[in-house]
């Protein structure tokens, strides 16, 4: 069983800063790209930032120069450090990983539960 565990949204003003994470747990033998989407109600999921197991990371434009992802294999953790907030930020955010288990051996995509993220002045 594998399973992904998102913390640290909540309610910040805009310009503020948040700080997301998610722990990988279970019985995990590999962990690829990890990734964090973001959607708002009505709206299709959206890629916010991604990053290899190796580090390499990719964002979308809006968020280039703002948000940091990364990520500690040791501890099969991702996170996304957020700053300079938007109003358009605001969303539920969710944590994706590709995982090879332990026990089949096999590659299956995994999602977090979501955290809300709310901007508000």
């Amino acid at each position: 069983q594998v399973q992904l565990v998102e913390s640290g949204g909540g309610l910040v003003q805009p310009g503020g800063s948040l700080r997301l994470s998610c722990a990988a747990s279970g019985k995990i033998a590999d962990i690829y790209d990890m990734r964090w989407y973001r959607q708002i109600p009505g709206q299709s999921r959206e890629l916010v930032a991604g990053i290899t197991s190796s580090g390499i990371t990719n964002y979308t434009d809006s968020v280039k120069g703002r948000f940091t992802s990364s990520r500690d294999n040791t501890k099969n953790t991702v996170n996304l450090r957020m700053t300079s907030l938007k109003l358009e930020d605001a969303a539920v955010y969710y944590c994706y990983a590709l995982i090879r288990s332990f026990v089949t051996y096999t590659l299956s995509h995994y999602w977090g539960q979501g955290t809300q993220v709310t901007l508000s002045s």
